[in-house]
Parts: C-alpha cells; structure tokens; sequence
C-alpha cells in the first residue's frame, strides 16, 4: 500500500517528462524526476517514511543519507517512526559530501548519538548510477556503523 501511494505520489506531483534533462550523473534523459516535490511536501513526507518503514529491519537505529537530496527522507523517516509501535523511533544521520571546516569538522552530523555498531539504513531520492549512494554507505562506515541496505524512492535504472 505504501509502495503504491509513494509512486502515485511521485508521478503526479514529481515527475518532468518535457526533457532532454542532464542528469547529475552527467547522463541524458527525456525525463526528470524532482523527488523534492514529493518529499518536502506535508503530504509526501509521511508517505515516504512509510514505504521505507514497511522495509526497514526493526533492529535499525537510524536512517541517513548523503545530504542534500536525503535530508527530507531521513528527517519524514525518522518522524514517521515515532508513530510505530514495533519500532523504536529512529534517530537520523546527515553525510556531508565534505566535512565541514569548522566547528567539529564532521563527515556525519548527529553521531554524537550512536555507538559504534550500531545499524543504519542509507536512504536516497532518486539514483542512477548509485555514485551519492555508496559514499554515504563508506562515511556511514568509516564512522563505525553498520549499513542494513539502501532505500532509494527512485531507481532510474529499473
């Protein structure tokens, strides 16, 4: 149910098909799907956080992903699961593509919150070649956690 109603959702509000588009990948496509439509939406955001809560492992502490295009993910997420009663609410995880310069210097915001070992999902909005994805994974582990999987809302290769 969730799955259909995140893929409605991303169709209808979501998707560009009046390309060409260039792809962050560098790639070209006749359509564009801006996933951000959906997922910084009041109404898209739930949505989201329950198809990716219909996959996650219960044994999952957090969820994060590559800032910029997950941050809305991990945050719809994280607030979502505060209304399962399976799952313990989950904590999320901001992966820069650079640390910071200042401050703590950090790869990963929130850290502070996790111990070593503890497992984590890498959400994404839309991959292609999997480049954003796999980098948030080796932050993730560099950190010292343990990734469970990826969750993307779109795979353009599929």
């Amino acid at each position: 149910m969730s799955r259909q109603a995140l893929i409605d959702h991303l169709r209808h509000h979501a998707l560009f098909t009046d390309g060409p588009y260039t792809l962050r990948s560098g790639l070209r496509s006749d359509w564009y799907l801006d996933a951000r439509q959906t997922t910084f939406s009041g109404k898209g955001a739930p949505i989201v956080g329950n198809a990716v809560l219909e996959v996650l492992d219960p044994e999952v502490r957090a969820v994060g992903g590559m800032t910029m295009g997950a941050d809305p993910i991990v945050t719809g997420v994280s607030l979502t699961s505060q209304n399962r009663s399976w799952l313990q609410p989950l904590l999320a995880l901001y992966i820069r593509k650079e640390a910071k310069g200042h401050g703590l210097g950090q790869w990963v915001e929130g850290i502070k919150n996790f111990k070593k070992g503890d497992r984590i999902f890498i959400l994404e909005d839309v991959v292609t070649t999997g480049g954003s994805s796999l980098k948030a994974v080796d932050r993730a582990i560099e950190a010292g956690l343990e990734v469970q999987g990826i969750f993307s809302c779109v795979d353009r290769e599929k």
